[in-house]
Formats: structure tokens, C-alpha cells, sequence
């Protein structure tokens, strides 16, 4: 049974960090996308950022670039977030998905399996 776990989500204030982390289980990342999606009250879920494990190629959203970086450790099937300058507007459930590929896609409609999602609130 596939399964992703996010892990450290959490309170911090505008301009902390945080890092986030998918654990993986059930499947192993060679072959597969592993992204991070958010999704605030009212608000579409949008991408946030991917990683193909089978050549580390990336992706960032605009609004992330510079300021996220995704890492993946194939060894632990796992993929981390770190969120540097965080900002209020970055407050979101943040999910981890899984699709099958070697490209980046950003859609969350192109993953097949998803996490529960950790909570991520920054305050001003």
C-alpha cells in the first residue's frame, strides 16, 4: 500500500523556517515525482514544488523561488522542504504527492497518491 507522511509543519514567525518532510512508503522513489503542494482556507491547491528522483530535476513556484528548496534521499524514500523567509501569505496545509514519471509536473491533478498534509501557519 502506497503511503506519504508529512512531518514539521508547524507556528512560526514571518521570516523563520521550517522544514518539512514526506516519508514514503510502499514504493520506492526511483521513477517517480514527489511534489509539495498547499492549500489555504477558500484558496485552489496549488504546487509549490517537485523533484524528479530519478535525475533531481526541479521545479519552484514563482511565489517560492529563492526562498524553499526540495531535496530528495532516495536511500530513506524521503523528500524535504526547507522554507526559508516565510511569509505570512505562505500559510497553508502543505501536501506531498507522488506520480509516476520522470518529469516535473506542477498540476495536482497529474499525482496519484497523496499525504494527509501538515499544517503551516506564519505569523505576522
Amino acid at each position: 500500500e502506497v503511503q506519504l507522511v508529512e512531518s514539521g509543519g508547524g507556528l512560526v514567525q514571518a521570516g523563520g523556517s521550517l522544514r518539512l518532510s514526506c516519508a514514503a512508503s510502499g514504493f520506492t522513489f526511483d521513477g517517480y515525482a514527489i511534489g509539495w503542494f498547499r492549500q489555504a482556507p477558500g484558496k485552489e491547491r496549488e504546487g509549490v514544488s517537485c523533484i524528479s528522483s530519478s535525475d533531481g530535476r526541479t521545479y519552484y513556484a514563482d511565489s517560492v523561488k529563492g526562498r524553499f528548496t526540495i531535496s530528495s534521499d532516495n536511500a530513506k524514500n524521503t523528500v524535504s522542504l526547507q522554507m526559508n523567509s516565510l511569509k505570512p501569505e505562505d500559510t497553508a496545509v502543505y501536501y506531498c504527492a507522488a506520480t509516476v514519471g520522470t518529469t516535473t509536473p506542477s498540476s495536482p491533478y497529474e499525482y496519484d497518491y497523496w499525504g494527509q498534509g501538515t499544517q503551516v501557519t506564519v505569523s505576522s
